[in-house]
């Protein structure tokens, strides 16, 4: 039994959402593939994700020093007890699969503060003489991401997601590209219907 870890980062559901709609269909194929395995899904737009701000800094700088955990301020404690969270919870994960849209050539504010959790020296990577070495060999990823015009992995943003999990050691990454909709309106249903069901032939494998 494999543990999944599905990150949609995306504040509409599949009704207005064209990344969702295909990541919905990946995960019923996934489902009915799969049927011993653990699901998680976490939407971004409907928790709060820790980013590294003034407090996640000055804390981290104080539990370096020694500084005991209850010495840190109420505030300090909290976002650095929900960053470790996440960082735990990416960790147990054997399958991950990130799912969001191209904005303004990046990926949404929140799934970079999530990325951030993650990317975390000495758990999920670490320093060595030859550079900085990835810790999670043996995962697999899948990366889903919608846009308006096309981009066949070109784009910042996918650039981005497949460097960082790269850098975090994994071998087996994958990407789903549903892209052309707003550039070419008249092939819109076709381009969704044939995501749509690469989404579903890579449920069955993934």
């Amino acid at each position: 039994m494999s543990k999944v870890l599905v990150v949609k980062a995306h504040p509409f559901s599949e009704e207005y959402s064209r990344t969702m709609k295909v990541t919905n269909a990946f995960l019923k194929s996934y489902r009915e593939h799969h049927p011993d395995d653990e699901i998680k899904e976490i939407h971004l737009y409907d928790i709060t994700i820790p980013e590294i701000d003034r407090d996640l800094l000055e804390a981290w700088n104080k539990l370096n020093q020694k500084v005991p955990f209850y010495a840190l301020s109420i505030e300090q404690q909290h976002k650095v007890t929900l960053f470790d969270s996440f960082t735990a919870s990416f960790l147990e994960k054997d399958k991950v699969v990130i799912a969001n849209p191209l904005w303004n050539l990046s990926v949404p504010t929140r799934l970079k503060a999530w990325i951030d959790t993650i990317t975390v020296a000495g758990k999920t990577f670490k320093y060595t003489d030859q550079g900085s070495v990835g810790l999670l060999e043996g995962k697999k990823a899948l990366h889903i991401q919608s846009s308006g015009s096309v981009y066949n992995g070109s784009d910042p943003a996918s650039q981005y997601v497949k460097t960082l999990f790269t850098f975090l050691g994994f071998k087996d990454f994958q990407q789903l590209f549903v892209e052309g909709m707003d550039h070419f309106p008249e092939r819109a249903e076709d381009i969704m219907e044939e995501a749509i069901k690469k989404a579903v032939e890579i449920g069955k494998t993934f």
